[in-house]
């Protein structure tokens, strides 16, 4: 891809009280593309997300969005540039709605364009509708987790960060999250994928990169990465 198109990320350091998390880590992910970011606990993985998010300031690097410098920038002036995080552990507004936890994901715009996107987001997670004036922290994981990611959908992204949707759900729950998130990657929405089932991440992301203590280590096509001793022996168990 051309180099200002889609999100990249060059050389970015970060990390929380002067101790290095990140260390120069550099990736890049197409429009419309599914990208897995995989590694051990610890590695790194959700302190980049939340650098790109705008929720972690990076100590150096540059991170940009269709040529748009982003690093450094606040977490709501990233949203409006078209980047939407589900965070680990979905963190929703436990005592609001489903239905309030939706609108809030697009606080950025419009009465009218945030009412407009309800009826998408039931249609992308039929029980929303079921559930829309539930109690958020009354829900299952697996419908907490579908919340979460409506959430960020409703602020219309053109790239969702998703850091480890498949957490604490039961399987067949997570396999129909895996088919929704598939379905709005077909629809043209690029992916960043965080996802400690790495077997599950590399079955769905057309490329990946690995983390370990804060560097990428190995990155390549979905193949490439089934194929290497590194994946196989340190996450997939072979």
């Amino acid at each position: 891809m051309a180099a200002d198109g889609g999100l990249w990320i060059r050389d970015l350091y970060a990390g929380y009280g002067g101790v290095p998390v990140v260390r120069g880590v550099s990736l890049s992910v197409a429009p419309a593309e599914m990208v897995a970011l995989v590694g051990a606990n610890g590695a790194g993985k959700s302190t980049l997300l939340k650098c790109i998010a705008g929720l972690v300031r990076p100590t150096a690097g540059a991170i940009e969005l269709d040529g748009t410098a982003l690093a450094g920038r606040a977490a709501h002036e990233v949203v409006r540039a078209g980047i939407a995080l589900v965070p680990e552990g979905r963190r929703l507004f436990g005592r609001l709605s489903v239905e309030d936890n939706l609108l809030l994901g697009a606080y950025a715009r419009s009465e009218e364009e945030r009412r407009a996107d309800l009826p998408r987001m039931r249609e992308l997670f039929p029980v929303l509708r079921e559930r829309a004036g539930q109690l958020a922290g009354t829900l299952s994981g697996g419908e907490q987790q579908m919340v979460a990611i409506a959430r960020a959908l409703m602020a219309r992204p053109r790239f969702l960060l998703l850091d480890e949707p498949s957490l604490g759900i039961a399987p067949r729950v997570v396999s129909r999250i895996y088919d929704t998130l598939g379905e709005i990657h077909g629809r043209g929405l690029g992916i960043l994928l965080v996802e400690q089932n790495v077997r599950l991440a590399l079955s769905r992301a057309s490329r990946a990169y690995v983390l370990q203590t804060g560097s990428i280590v190995l990155s390549g096509a979905r193949e490439e990465l089934l194929e290497s001793d590194l994946v196989r022996q340190a996450f997939l168990g072979l």
